[in-house]
Formats: structure tokens, C-alpha cells, sequence
């Protein structure tokens, strides 16, 4: 059974920083492309990172490219995502999800249906 289990949101002040963590069981990341995906109130959840298994591809959406990283620790089973100058319009539910598909050229990613809680992220202005 797949199962992953999203941390380190928290509230922050525009301008901060937050490192989450995606904790992978039942699924290896070192074979799966994996992605970041966030869902503000009131809108339809978007990808945002990808990664593939190798970890030499990755790719941004525009408005998080140059701000955010996305990384994984195959030792540990676990991807990461590393957020600096943080938005109030980064303010959302974050979750992490392995692609069954994914566009490079247009940084487009098809997440199998394996959600987790996900992890709130709040930025203040």
C-alpha cells in the first residue's frame, strides 16, 4: 500500500523560508518521478516541481521557478522541497504525489491518485 505523508509547512512571513519533506512507504523513489502540488482555497490543485528517478531532471511552473527546489534522498525514501522568498499567493495545501506521466518540455506531470494529508503552508504579508 502507497503512502505518503507530507511535513514541514507552518506559517511564515513573506520573504521567509520553509523545507518540507514527503516521506514515501509501500513506493521507491529511486523509480519513480515524483512531483510537488499545492491547492489554494477555492482553487484546483496544480503542479508545481518535478523530479525524475535519476534526479537530473527537474522542472518549476513559472511562479515558483528560481524561488523553489526540489530534491529527494533516495537513501531515505523521501523528496523535499525547499521554498525561499515565500509569497502570500504561495499560501495553500502541499502535497507530494509520484507521476505516472510527465511533459518536460512543458513541465506537465500526471500524478497517480495517491494523496496524502498534505502539509498547510501560510504565508503572512
Amino acid at each position: 500500500q502507497v503512502q505518503v505523508v507530507e511535513s514541514g509547512g507552518g506559517l511564515v512571513q513573506a520573504g521567509g523560508s520553509l523545507r518540507l519533506s514527503c516521506q514515501a512507504s509501500g513506493l521507491n523513489l529511486a523509480i519513480n518521478a515524483m512531483g510537488w502540488f499545492r491547492q489554494a482555497p477555492g482553487k484546483e490543485r496544480e503542479g508545481i516541481s518535478y523530479i525524475n528517478w535519476s534526479d537530473v531532471s527537474t522542472c518549476y511552473t513559472d511562479s515558483v521557478k528560481g524561488r523553489f527546489t526540489i530534491s529527494r534522498d533516495n537513501d531515505k525514501n523521501t523528496l523535499y522541497l525547499q521554498m525561499n522568498d515565500l509569497r502570500p499567493d504561495d499560501t495553500a495545501m502541499y502535497y507530494c504525489a509520484p507521476l505516472y506521466s510527465i511533459d518536460w518540455s512543458r513541465c506537465q506531470g500526471r500524478p497517480h491518485n495517491f494523496w496524502g494529508q498534505g502539509t498547510q503552508v501560510t504565508v503572512s504579508s
